[in-house]
């Protein structure tokens, strides 16, 4: 087990002469193994080597003795280690996921590398409970060698190595009682379904962590070739590879704010790709809304319609990004943004509504389609100040007034619409 985790760390280039090592260390026989291992290499290697333990308090006074136990074992041998302990309760994702959450937020707190024992039968699980779950191209590539500052040195490594390397040299470690139970996916996985598999094969689990590593790499070389355009241009996406392409989506996902994007995710933003209504969009975690404009797929925080607001003859009001001035009218001005009318009862400003039409040069049309002939954006168009009375729609901005209800002769209000 030494030479195969001295040639694994010199290989994958883990570690250099001179760093600070520190090995998470729970006292079971994969972490034990670690410790004692790194700490025949530390001079042959030029580490300076550490350990650390966390105490979930899961299991009571077995946790309190698994304490005493790393310390008693650090002391020893004169192993500098840290210690730190929490209350770990269960999270959306389970108890598992939570004590593991909290273990690597301690970990996270010591300087230095942090190496932990996962083994060659942990990737094999590993690798399992993705295919059980579902999974793709990066789920198959199991437990990752390095992950910052987080090392795994020990994934070429069998567990059966382990438990003859600590015979070999009368290094004890603990037995983890939740070990033996079936009540986490791993376990049932570990208890039966391996046994099965590796009578097939005896060579199960080293066959499945290099595969895994292949894995990593092909992910890898994808990752490298799908950087996401800007700006990110609909017909490329269509001319890419499909696995090329999901790649690209998913990253741009995540830069737009989906911290984890998952499969359904990615299918989605590819929908908005392949999409026929130039305009599609779809709402995403993380309050993203993301949307084609026209030939460009673009991701912004989900808009809330601005409210409705009486805007009172003179005086001005605040409509989203927008101050529309009402004043006395010295002279008849329509243009797109500065109306002359004269309303019919309580005058309003508000986003367009389902049926609202106007009157043009070439005939009444509705806002929705003069909207699209302007190429307006479609998540604009909720944000564009709509002027309405007892009558209906008097003008639009970037559109200008209905020409029936122009004012033909002063006296009358002037309207002015003023981006802020």
């Amino acid at each position: 087990m030494l030479n195969k985790l001295e040639r694994f760390i010199r290989e994958k280039a883990l570690l250099t002469a001179g760093d600070t090592v520190t090995c998470a260390v729970s006292g079971g026989a994969d972490s034990m193994a670690l410790l004692w291992g790194l700490y025949l290499l530390k001079d042959k290697l030029s580490l300076d080597v550490r350990a650390a333990h966390f105490n979930h308090r899961l299991r009571g006074e077995e946790s309190d003795a698994d304490a005493a136990f790393v310390r008693e074992f650090c002391g020893r041998f004169e192993i500098p280690l840290s210690v730190g302990s929490g209350e770990v309760k269960p999270g959306s994702k389970g108890l598992e996921a939570a004590a593991r959450d909290a273990r690597y937020a301690f970990l996270e707190t010591i300087p230095g590398k942090i190496a932990t024992a996962h083994t060659a039968d942990d990737n094999a699980e590993t690798l399992l409970m993705h295919l059980v779950r579902g999974t793709g191209l990066k789920g198959l590539g199991g437990i990752a060698e390095a992950r910052g500052r987080i090392i795994r040195p020990m994934l070429t490594v069998t567990r059966q190595e382990v438990l003859a390397f600590l015979e070999e040299y009368h290094i004890p470690h603990r037995e983890d009682s939740s070990n033996e139970t079936d009540d986490f996916l791993r376990n049932r996985l570990r208890h039966h379904v391996m046994p099965l598999l590796k009578a097939e094969n005896p060579r199960l689990s080293q066959n499945l962590s290099a595969m895994a590593q292949r894995l990593r790499q092909d992910e890898a070389a994808l990752q490298a070739i799908s950087a996401p355009e800007t700006p990110l241009k609909v017909e490329w996406l269509r001319s890419l590879m499909p696995a090329v392409r999901s790649r690209v989506l998913e990253t741009f996902l995540k830069e737009s704010g989906v911290l984890e994007p998952e499969a359904e995710h990615i299918a989605l933003a590819e929908a908005l790709v392949f999409s026929s209504k130039p305009s599609a969009h779809a709402r995403f975690p993380g309050g993203i809304t993301v949307r084609r404009c026209y030939d460009i797929l673009q991701a912004e925080p989900t808009q809330t319609l601005p409210r409705a607001v009486t805007l009172e003859c003179p005086g001005e009001a605040v409509f989203g990004d927008y101050r529309i001035v009402c004043t006395v009218a010295s002279e008849i001005i329509n243009t797109a943004d500065t109306f002359t009318l004269m309303p019919q009862g309580k005058l309003t400003v508000r986003s367009r509504q389902s049926g609202d039409t106007i009157r043009t040069s070439g005939g009444t049309k509705s806002l929705k389609k003069l909207f699209i002939d302007r190429k307006i954006p479609a998540h604009l168009r909720p944000g564009i100040p709509v002027l309405a009375d007892d009558t209906g729609v008097l003008a639009a901005e970037q559109i200008g007034a209905d020409r029936e209800k122009q004012a033909k002769i002063l006296p009358a209000w002037q309207i002015k619409v003023i981006k802020t």
